[in-house]
């Protein structure tokens, strides 16, 4: 079983790559961050064509989460219940489904913006939502895995430079701890390092040439219990998917399970 998760960064504009790629990879279970479209523009009819189903949380041209699936989809779960709302509404960041034999969540972070925006505290109270509502499943006997853009990068290791992020977001200690916190549900970092480079980035910012100097952060992470880690038998950054005219900034992560 393959599943994979790619902020996609606009699923109209990334249609035909991400209609090609999931027919070159065989992936089974397809989780997306920001779709930037409403559930009515949401390709589902293009996706069926190719044998897969969908499930969609998404308003309109900011955020949006999804989850494609080719091996079932049931017991949907669109939002965090309980979750923080920002500027009096509850955004659409993640959803969750049973995928034949996995529970999996479908995840975009708030991005945080800067330390003292009220973006930042929504932030780290959305993950405390989020540890929340995954907490149960993580514990649990079957394989489960939350999967995402976490906006967070999880060590020094994880950023370029981090000389260059001294005092920003994605790397301060309240973020990281927050991912921390997250993990003591029982939830484990499934993609090894050092993979086949020395830095498994999986974004890269369109300006400055940042994917060419290969200034990147990884922030794409795939966290699963201990019966989904056990079940892993390979995972890795494509970073050939963020080559080329029409690239999303983000590299898909995919993560192989003998299951």
């Amino acid at each position: 079983m393959r599943i994979a998760t790619w902020n996609v960064n606009s699923i109209t504009a990334r249609l035909p790559r991400l209609l090609a790629w999931l027919e070159k990879t065989g992936t089974d279970v397809l989780c997306v961050q920001e779709t930037k479209c409403t559930a009515e523009q949401f390709p589902a009819e293009a996706l069926r064509e190719l044998g897969y189903e969908s499930a969609v949380n998404a308003t309109g041209r900011w955020n949006g989460v999804a989850l494609i699936s080719r091996v079932g989809l049931d017991d949907v779960t669109p939002g965090l219940t309980g979750g923080p709302d920002y500027d009096g509404a509850q955004e659409p960041r993640a959803i969750a489904a049973t995928c034949g034999p996995a529970r999996v969540w479908s995840v975009y972070v708030p991005n945080g913006r800067e330390v003292d925006h009220a973006h930042y505290a929504y932030k780290l109270a959305w993950f405390e939502a989020l540890k929340a509502a995954v907490a149960d499943d993580a514990a649990g006997p079957r394989p489960f895995a939350v999967l995402g853009d976490f906006n967070v990068a999880p060590t020094d290791d994880d950023v370029w430079d981090p000389s260059l992020f001294d005092g920003a977001t994605h790397v301060t200690p309240a973020e990281r701890a927050a991912l921390a916190s997250l993990r003591e549900t029982g939830l484990h970092d499934v993609v090894p390092r050092p993979l086949k480079y020395d830095h498994p980035f999986t974004y890269w910012d369109y300006r400055e040439l940042g994917f060419p100097k290969n200034k990147g952060m990884r922030i794409d992470l795939v966290y699963g219990n201990e019966a989904f880690s056990k079940a892993v038998s390979d995972a890795y950054v494509d970073r050939e998917e963020r080559k080329g005219k029409g690239a999303s900034d983000h590299a898909p992560v995919v993560v192989d399970l003998d299951v």
